[in-house]
């Protein structure tokens, strides 16, 4: 049997291609309404999956083709985000089969496929193998920045968050490491190819310039409706790092930062002189800022693409401390006094401190200068 796919995000085509494909099915794929429409006139599929909100031409204008311009009684199920009551509703009184919402598995889609198809895939129902696979509501490109990490880099945590989490791109960037990250990463990689890419640079530019590289790497694939960056040693656990998304997805936010601080029942252990120190800069950097976010530097945030711009444009003017620096760049962007409401600082319930920090007791004194700077750079916002 025929199935057509119709989506403008790759990764989540991708991912429904592969499962069919594995399921039997004979497949084919649109990154749009038209093209989708296209297709449907030379295939003749046996069944239709759409999106709701695409760029060109909108899934309901797609049903609206199939069901009244050609007259067709092909089932059509949407898979989307939308989660608007109206638009549930309208679909099905154009004569959709079913409606189902991201984020969803990978499973119960087949399950509802087979279903509207009255047909069923696996004879013995075997488990599958993935049982976890979930197709996300929005998808989210990450940047991992790396230098000299071969022996901290957790291959099989990421290939096995990739595997699972379909929707999430992990983009992999080697900051000029002199050690094998970069064959570490490539391994890494295999079989991921879709849902991991490597940004390698050249000459070691710095965390700062690392991430700035990743996201505006990233900013260039329009499938992406939100972007972040997590630190390599995955001292910020992914779970955690999904709830931080979950915020940015449910609120007015436009970045949501990860929060070390030991509040509202965080399981938090860090060493503790490193506690110390970074007590007491992050008290000179509430002074600077003016703002009282507590833990600026933490390596975990997720915003909207839209804050790619304002931010990532020009470089920082620091290797390190680029985080006080994005504070500071949404502060001189949209004011002291709205920005507050718009960047979200939510605790972690995990997050240990790992070995081989490249930090050292001299660098912290550094960053006390570094601050300074900062403070008379953006003196204007």
């Amino acid at each position: 049997m025929k199935i057509l796919a119709i989506d403008d995000q790759q990764l989540i085509l991708l991912s429904v291609e592969k499962k069919l494909t594995e399921l039997g099915f004979e497949v084919q794929v649109a990154d749009c309404g038209t093209k989708g429409i296209e297709i449907y006139e030379s295939f003749q599929p046996d069944l239709v999956i759409v999106d709701i909100n695409m760029p060109d031409m909108s899934g309901l204008e797609v049903v609206k083709h199939i069901r009244i311009t050609r007259n067709q009684n092909t089932p059509i199920l949407v898979l989307s985000g939308n989660t608007n009551e109206s638009v549930i509703v309208d679909g099905f009184d154009l004569g959709i089969n079913d409606y189902m919402k991201k984020p969803v598995s990978l499973n119960e889609m087949a399950a509802r496929i087979e279903r509207i198809l009255g047909i069923c895939t696996m004879t013995n129902r075997e488990k599958p193998e993935n049982t976890n696979q979930m197709l996300q509501k929005y998808c989210v490109g990450i940047v991992i920045p790396c230098y000299n990490e071969e022996e901290r880099l957790s291959s099989a945590v990421f290939q096995k968050f990739a595997t699972q989490n379909l929707g999430y791109h992990l983009c992999f960037v080697n900051d000029g490491s002199t050690d094998n990250t970069l064959q570490v990463l490539q391994d890494l990689r295999k079989g991921n190819e879709d849902t991991i890419s490597i940004y390698d640079c050249a000459k070691n530019g710095g965390k700062a310039e690392a991430v700035r590289q990743g996201i505006l790497h990233l900013s260039k694939d329009n499938q992406f409706d939100y972007l972040g960056y997590l630190d390599a040693d995955l001292s910020t656990d992914f779970r955690d790092f999904d709830d931080l998304v979950n915020t940015l997805e449910n609120s007015e936010f436009k970045i949501v930062s990860g929060s070390r601080i030991s509040r509202m029942g965080a399981n938090i252990t860090k060493e503790s002189a490193r506690k110390i120190i970074s007590k007491t800069i992050n008290l000179i950097i509430q002074n600077i800022l003016g703002m009282p976010f507590k833990d600026t530097q933490c390596g975990a945030k997720i915003m909207k693409r839209e804050m790619v711009a304002p931010i990532f444009e020009t470089k920082f003017i620091t290797r390190w401390l680029f985080d006080v620096e994005i504070f500071m760049r949404m502060k001189k962007f949209y004011g002291k006094e709205t920005v507050q409401s718009l960047i979200c600082e939510q605790p972690l319930k995990r997050w240990i401190h790992a070995d081989g920090s490249k930090l050292s007791m001299k660098d912290s004194i550094k960053i006390v200068g570094q601050l300074g700077q900062i403070a008379w750079h953006y003196k204007a916002a």
